[in-house]
C-alpha cells in the first residue's frame, strides 16, 4: 500500500506560490490525489484479490468461467421488502428467476477507469486556470516572497512591482473572470461528477449516503443494506455451452465479487467528500459574487487581511482601481512578504493621491513635479 501512494508523491508537491484560493486547490490536489490512489487500488490483486471467483463444474474450466462473467456481467435478483417476501440464500440470489427481477452488476470491470476519468475532470479547471495565469504572480513576485535580501535588490524590485501596477491599473479584470470562470467550472464539475456516478450505478448513487445514514439508524432485522444492494458481494452469472450431444446447456453459476468490498467503502467516502466539496465550493462562488459587486467588501477584505497596510491607503487604492486589480493585490500579498507588500501598496497607494491633485478642476495640465 505504502508503494502506490509513493508513486503519487509528484501529484502532492506543496507549490509555495499561491494563486488560488484554498477550496479551489481541494478540487485539483486532495481530490485528484484521492482518486488516483483508488484506481490504482482497486486494479492492485495484492489488497482485493481476484475480482471475481465463480464457483464451477468439472465440465467449465474456472478461467473460462470466471472470464466469461467478468466480460459479460452478473447479476442479481431483486428482493421484495416486507412479511411475504421469498427467503433469500443470501441477498440478490435465489433460485428461481424473472427475467424482470433481474438487475445486472456491469460496471465493476470500469470503476478503475471511471475513477482516473474523475481525476481528469477535477484537474481539468486547474489546467485552465494554470493557462490562463501565464505565470503573472510567479513574475511580479521576483522572489520578494522571504524579505532577506540587499536593500537595493529590495527596493529595485519593489519599484518594478509598483510601475506594473500603476501602468496596468484598471486592466485585470478580465484576467480575474478568468480564475472565477474556473472556480465556477469546478463547481460545475463536483456536482456533474454526483449525476454522473448516479448514471454509472443505474440511478443509485444520489441518495446512496442518506440511504446508508437510514441504514445505520434503522431496526437491525428489517433493514436491508443499501451497499449490498449497488455493490452486491456474491452474484449470478449463467454460462451456455454445447453438450456432449450437441444440446445446448445451461449452467447458473454463483460469483462472489471482493472487489465490491472496497468500492462499497470508496463510493461511500466518495459521496461525503463531494457534498462537503460541492458545499463549500458553492459558498466560494457566493463569496465571489459578493466581491465583484460590492466594493466596500472588497475594502473591508484587505483590511482585514493586511492589517498592516494603512486604511486609508487601501481605500483609495479601491476606489481607483476595479475588481480585477483587487483579485491581483489580493494574490500579490498572499505570497509576498508582508512588510515588502505594505510598502508598495503604500507607495501605490501616494502615486494615486498625487495623481489625484494634479488632476483637480482649474488645471489646465498636469502639475510637473520637481
Amino acid at each position: 500500500m505504502l508503494d502506490i501512494f509513493r508513486g503519487l508523491k509528484s501529484l502532492i508537491r506543496v507549490n509555495h506560490i499561491h494563486t488560488d484560493s484554498p477550496v479551489f486547490r481541494l478540487h485539483y490536489s486532495i481530490t485528484v490525489l484521492i482518486l488516483v490512489a483508488f484506481s490504482l487500488i482497486v486494479t492492485t490483486r495484492q489488497y482485493v484479490g481476484n475480482p471475481i471467483d465463480c464457483i464451477h463444474t468439472k465440465d467449465i474450466p474456472e478461467d473460462v468461467l470466471n472470464t466469461y462473467c467478468w466480460i459479460h456481467s452478473t447479476f442479481t435478483i431483486k428482493q421484495q421488502q416486507g412479511p411475504r417476501a421469498e427467503p433469500f440464500s443470501y441477498p440478490g440470489v435465489k433460485t428461481t428467476i424473472d427475467e424482470k427481477d433481474k438487475k445486472l452488476v456491469k460496471y465493476y470491470q470500469w470503476v478503475c477507469f471511471c475513477l482516473f476519468f474523475q481525476a481528469i475532470l477535477f484537474y481539468t479547471p486547474r489546467w485552465l486556470w494554470k493557462s490562463w495565469e501565464g505565470g503573472k504572480i510567479h513574475a511580479l513576485m521576483m522572489d520578494l516572497d522571504v524579505g532577506v535580501c540587499s536593500e537595493i535588490e529590495k527596493k529595485q524590485k519593489k519599484k518594478l512591482m509598483i510601475d506594473y501596477l500603476w501602468e496596468n491599473l484598471r486592466y485585470h479584470n478580465w484576467w480575474a473572470y478568468k480564475y472565477y470562470f474556473c472556480e465556477l467550472l469546478a463547481l460545475i464539475n463536483v456536482i456533474g461528477q454526483m449525476f454522473l456516478m448516479n448514471r454509472f450505478f443505474d440511478g443509485a448513487f444520489l441518495m446512496f449516503g442518506f440511504d446508508v445514514i437510514a441504514f445505520i439508524n434503522s431496526d437491525q432485522e428489517d433493514r436491508i443494506d443499501p451497499m449490498i444492494e449497488i455493490f452486491p458481494r456474491m452474484t449470478k452469472c449463467t454460462f451456455y455451452k454445447y453438450g456432449v450431444s450437441g444440446d445446448m446447456e445451461k449452467h447458473d453459476a454463483m460469483c462472489i465479487l471482493p472487489l465490491n468490498v472496497v468500492n462499497e467503502k470508496i463510493y461511500i467516502f466518495l459521496w461525503f467528500w463531494f457534498i462537503i466539496l460541492g458545499i463549500l465550493t458553492f459558498f466560494t462562488i457566493v463569496y465571489r459574487v459578493i466581491i465583484i459587486f460590492s466594493p466596500r467588501m472588497r475594502v473591508y477584505l484587505l483590511r482585514m487581511r493586511y492589517r498592516l497596510v494603512r486604511k486609508d491607503a487601501i481605500d483609495l487604492i479601491v476606489r481607483r482601481s476595479k475588481m480585477g486589480d483587487w483579485f491581483l493585490f489580493y494574490m500579490l500579498g498572499e505570497n509576498v512578504d508582508s512588510v515588502i507588500f505594505r510598502d508598495v501598496l503604500q507607495e501605490l497607494a501616494n502615486k494615486l493621491a498625487r495623481h489625484n491633485f494634479h488632476h483637480i478642476p482649474g488645471f489646465k495640465g498636469e502639475i510637473q513635479e520637481a
